[in-house]
């Protein structure tokens, strides 16, 4: 497959910039990959195609505050601060992106805060945008967590073109959310109220979690037109063998098994081994995943209605075939769904 072969026409007004006003309100593409049938839903109608003993899988990983901005030493120049993951703890080191990366070298001071309390020194350039910052506080690493994410905001992706308010907290959250470490939402299970959760509970569906810190690789362009050399960046991941029962019963008794979201597939094929089955993991993921691909763990698939070029979308278009995949996007555009984090959500069966 090529890069060029997920390029399609989006107009602006179809990337959502706000979520719907209830999680599980928004619109629901059902495709059949089997049959190539599209049919239009609510969200909460996901219901409908699961029973009692399936399964459905969740990435009960937390996103935190993870944008940041501070002023450089001597000049004030304002510099957004994207922090990655901490390398640290008791050096309070952290991976970060800055911008504008020109501005800053290493021996750099960055301030935070109305009263710039908060205080970080580049110690290394990791990439042309990444850098190593040492925050300087004396205090215990908890009181220093909490101070840091006081300053941040919510790490929208950068195509919601606004600046994240005091709802974004709440709502570019999973309700189940439980593992920090993203500074990516995983957006299909935004979909998910408590309500719904519950109503699935009383059917007899069968809820498992696993967890997979999704970080910004997921939105890194690709510059490679044969998608062979592309190589995605590292998530930590983790699945229990709590989940490895549960999974392993479920397709042992004929069950469908299905994923809530991208990052969920990524990690459910990382940890799959023989005839499907799934085994214990505990690590990092680079798995990049495009068509053709023979998924052997789900069945079934819920995910976000993604940008045209992401590599999303190639996992979209792995899972579902990509001609199916293309002509339901086609027909997402026709219909005008919303697309990206907070858009639409589509169902794929197969």
């Amino acid at each position: 497959m090529k890069l060029s072969q997920f390029k399609f026409k989006l107009p602006d007004e179809l990337i959502a910039q706000y979520p719907s006003e209830n999680r599980d309100e928004c619109r629901l593409m059902v495709v059949d990959s089997r049959t190539g049938e599209i049919s239009h839903h609510i969200f909460k109608e996901l219901i409908n195609y699961y029973d009692e003993g399936d399964v459905l899988i969740f990435n009960d990983t937390k996103v935190f505050p993870a944008r940041l901005y501070g002023n450089k030493e001597k000049t004030g120049a304002c510099i957004e601060v994207f922090l990655l993951r901490e390398l640290s703890v008791e050096n309070k080191f952290w991976d970060v992106l800055v911008e504008p990366a020109r501005k800053i070298r290493i021996g750099n001071k960055l301030y935070f805060g109305d009263d710039e309390s908060m205080v970080a020194e580049v110690i290394d350039n990791t990439t042309s945008r990444g850098r190593t910052l040492r925050f300087l506080y004396d205090g215990p690493h908890e009181e220093f967590k909490e101070a840091l994410y006081a300053l941040g905001e919510t790490p929208l992706p950068e195509y919601i073109t606004r600046k994240a308010e005091p709802e974004d907290a709440e709502r570019y959250q999973c309700i189940y959310a439980v593992h920090e470490g993203a500074v990516t939402a995983p957006a299909a299970g935004l979909h998910f109220s408590r309500e719904l959760m519950k109503r699935l509970e009383i059917k007899g569906v069968e809820r498992g979690f696993l967890t997979l810190h999704s970080g910004r690789g997921n939105f890194k362009e690709i510059d490679v037109e044969d998608l062979t050399k592309h190589r995605m960046d590292s998530e930590e991941m983790y699945v229990n063998e709590e989940l490895v029962e549960m999974v392993n019963i479920a397709k042992d008794h004929g069950k469908s098994v299905g994923a809530v979201g991208t990052s969920v597939l990524r990690a459910l094929a990382t940890a799959v081994c023989m005839e499907g089955r799934l085994m214990t993991y505990g690590g990092w993921t680079n798995k990049f995943i495009f068509p053709p691909y023979d998924f052997t763990v789900c069945n079934s698939l819920v995910t976000n209605f993604h940008l045209p070029l992401s590599t999303m979308l190639m996992m979209v278009a792995a899972f579902g075939g990509y001609k199916t995949v293309m002509k339901a996007y086609d027909v997402a555009v026709k219909e005008k769904y919303q697309f990206g984090a907070y858009g639409d959500a589509m169902l794929i069966l197969r």
